[in-house]
């Protein structure tokens, strides 16, 4: 799929993932995307090299959490010249399939949709890639967003994609576990077009810093609850 026209940078915000990063970056189809940034979220391992030597353009964010990583991903695609049309982001530890970035930018390459969630729901999951909390978590998260804020979410899914301008628009600053249900009801509250398309789920590469720990799986739902209230 090539859009020239169209220029699509993708931001990866990645901490200690050096078994998976590699693959995420050399899967991500190249005719559809300008550049790909890899976010080194403070990683004790290799992660840079590896995201580097599988063709990332990679920047360090010393600060650790997920919100910093990409925040710091948008400083470094707004000095890409011109700026993007279009930003997707993906998480570095290959449950998510770049093979399906297509998928996610149709709506908004058909004028359709501003912002776009990969719904994990809507698609396949294998079995075991998605922890119990997570379900619970993703299912509570959407409910609340729908009271909250009126808009029918089925997931609160790290692979999506949002026009550039309406990104900058947003003022993002969730640094931790807030940053994408932040994203989303700010996406509500700006009545942006909201899309959900169907993308399918597997086993991450290596341990999850987060469902993979009770302390991590309630620290973030926690923060995602908060999050959704503070803004309403």
């Amino acid at each position: 799929m090539s859009i020239p026209s169209v220029h699509i940078d993708v931001i990866i915000p990645a901490f200690n993932e050096q078994e998976a990063v590699g693959f995420v970056v050399r899967d991500i189809p190249k005719d559809l995307v300008r550049h790909i940034v890899v976010v080194n979220n403070a990683s004790s391992d290799r992660t840079s090299d590896m995201a580097r030597a599988a063709g990332a353009i990679v920047v360090d964010q010393p600060l650790r959490g997920y919100g910093n990583a990409c925040l710091r991903g948008m400083e470094q695609v707004a000095t890409h010249v011109p700026p993007p049309d279009i930003v997707v982001f993906i998480d570095a530890d290959h449950s998510d399939k770049p093979a399906q970035m297509p998928e996610v930018v149709a709506p908004i390459l058909r004028n359709e949709a501003d912002f776009v969630i990969g719904s994990r729901a809507l698609g396949h999951r294998d079995a075991g890639s998605m922890m119990p909390q997570q379900v619970f978590g993703n299912w509570l998260a959407t409910r609340l967003l729908r009271l909250f804020y009126g808009v029918r979410y089925t997931d609160l899914g790290p692979f999506r994609a949002v026009r550039w301008e309406a990104l900058k628009a947003m003022e993002m600053r969730d640094r931790t576990f807030g940053w994408t249900v932040e994203m989303q009801l700010k996406a509500a509250k700006q009545r942006l077009r909201i899309a959900e398309v169907p993308v399918d789920y597997r086993k991450r590469i290596g341990f999850s810093k987060i469902s993979g720990t009770v302390k991590g799986s309630v620290l973030a739902g926690y923060k995602i609850i908060t999050t959704i209230i503070k803004y309403r």
